[in-house]
């Protein structure tokens, strides 16, 4: 009995010895990972080359102290890593922005902060709360076309279309050529909702040719289909699928909706 005990325990000790030692091969080449990236790093980036020195004869330390000196900083004005962290503070906590514009507002009842309200309930979809914020906005200051293709969105989405299209007439030109899509964008949905089919056909036909994103071909190809003209609507589909094809699965999940509706459209048509 106690040859048996003895047996199983050095069994136990050489299992543990075996653990261990995987453990620290793993641990030992995710430091080397990490000091060949930083070396890598310091070269493509141009950093000093007493890094690398550091790298070498300290990778524990000197990669840690590579990290929060050079690659931390540049994170904090990385576009990417901004929006990233953005969006996962707008996940857990949407209401966030609009508790800072309620409290910006009460301090200092300004037009800027009244649009900075505005568009807080804008992006979380609450365009009527909106509407009269927009409103005082351009009440207390001079009208620029931005604020006025905002009002005139938030009445569109509130189902004022005749009153969003005198907003857009009214608004000062775009001189930007992209801004002068967005708008035609908004004017094309509007001119929809009228019940003007023609004009909105004609438009969502030319802005498709310089829009960003596939929210113009869908809605144009929907249009289309709505209207009876599914040859055409399965061409724009078909620009949308190949355009498709040509992003990443990250480029595809800002407009993840969108494809999908395209791809479902698509194989409809296609019988």
């Amino acid at each position: 009995m106690r040859f048996t005990v003895r047996r199983r325990g050095t069994a136990a000790a050489s299992a543990a010895w075996r653990l261990s030692g995987r453990f620290g091969v793993i641990v030992y080449l995710l430091v080397l990972a990490i000091q060949i990236a930083c070396v890598v790093d310091v070269i493509r980036n141009g950093r000093n080359q007493l890094w690398i020195m550091a790298l070498v004869f300290l990778p524990v330390a000197s990669t840690v102290a590579y990290v929060i000196v050079e690659v931390l900083p540049r994170l904090q004005n990385n576009r990417h890593v901004r929006t990233a962290r953005a969006n996962v503070s707008a996940a857990l906590d949407p209401e966030r922005e609009i508790r800072a514009a309620r409290a910006a507002l009460d301090m200092t009842d300004t037009a800027a902060n009244r649009l900075r309200m505005a568009d807080a309930l804008t992006a979380l979809g609450r365009h009527d709360e909106a509407l009269p914020y927009y409103r005082e906005a351009i009440a207390r200051g001079p009208s620029d076309m931005r604020t006025g293709e905002k009002l005139a969105r938030a009445q569109f989405e509130t189902g004022d279309a005749k009153g969003a299209l005198e907003t857009l007439d009214a608004n000062p030109p775009a001189s930007a050529q992209s801004d002068r899509d967005r708008q035609g964008l908004l004017r094309a949905r509007i001119f929809e909702a009228l019940g003007r089919t023609d004009e909105a056909i004609a438009l969502f036909d030319d802005l498709i040719t310089r829009l960003p994103g596939e929210e113009g071909r869908c809605r144009y190809a929907a249009l289309l289909i709505e209207q009876g003209q599914v040859r055409r609507a399965r061409e724009v589909l078909e620009e949308v699928e190949s355009r498709m094809r040509l992003l990443t699965r990250q480029q595809r999940a800002a407009e993840a909706d969108m494809y999908r509706w395209a791809t479902e459209r698509l194989r409809e048509l296609r019988g």
